[in-house]
């Protein structure tokens, strides 16, 4: 799938206040939302690496960062962004720091 096509998409999954009015309530609800889905992500990580990397695990991990993905998604959508955009922004970024030689380090302005 498309990655404007999947962000589209997922408003009609989107049952939070505000969904897709660009309100501080849509958007702290569904960053939130990305924060909790993330710590999922780690969690099921830290459960790969304490009882085993399986199959079964590694599944569930990215069943966790699927729901990361919805949430980027509806994050991006709140601000106005689409899908495409933010992933050219952050190649554009990180190819700046690449050629700068600031990948590593840390700072938001390198």
């Amino acid at each position: 799938m498309q990655a404007n096509k999947y962000q589209e998409w997922t408003l009609s999954t989107a049952i939070y206040p505000d969904a897709g009015e660009g309100t501080l309530a849509a958007l702290t609800y569904c960053c939130l939302g990305l924060v909790g889905e993330a710590g999922e992500v780690a969690d099921k990580a830290k459960k790969l690496l304490r009882d085993g990397d399986t199959a079964d695990r590694r599944a569930a991990v990215l069943q966790e960062l699927s729901d990361v993905c919805w949430y980027i998604a509806r994050v991006a959508d709140e601000l106005g962004m689409d899908l495409e955009e933010l992933m050219d922004y952050n190649k554009q970024k990180l190819e700046s720091r690449k050629e700068r030689g600031v990948l590593g380090g840390s700072g938001d302005n390198r």
